[in-house]
């Protein structure tokens, strides 16, 4: 039996992803946390409509600091989420697949999911 010696970097925090690694990482992310969300978001919306007492928990519930974050973090998730999946789309049809523009879409995603958060904070509170 040969033995292979190979270098193994268990220092995670050496590692340099380039930005295309980091959007895909953060685009499963954002997944995971609509999925977690989304059952506070099914809740508000079956006690919303379950009656007229319903809908004014759910209001009181929206107006709290820390549940408008949480829907803000949702918010967030789902921008970024849309906009790395239409990157990916692009992707797939052969487009900005070399380094350079890959590169490139995954900053500007990064960015233009910044402005969108921005704006989700602004519209919630």
């Amino acid at each position: 039996m040969v033995k292979k010696q190979r270098p193994v970097n268990l220092e995670l925090n050496t590692i340099s992803f380039p930005p295309s690694a980091i959007a895909s990482i953060l685009h499963r992310v954002s997944g995971v946390i609509m999925l977690v969300l989304v059952g506070l978001l099914v809740w508000l919306l079956s006690t919303s409509l379950s009656s007229p007492e319903g809908f004014a928990k759910a209001q009181s519930v929206m107006f709290h600091p820390v549940v408008k974050f949480v829907i803000w973090g949702f918010l967030t998730a789902l921008g970024y989420h849309l906009l790395a999946g239409l990157r990916h789309m692009v992707m797939d049809m052969g487009y900005w697949e070399e380094l350079d523009s890959g590169n490139t879409s995954a900053k500007a995603i990064v960015v233009l999911a910044v402005i969108l958060s921005v704006l989700a904070g602004v519209w919630l509170w």
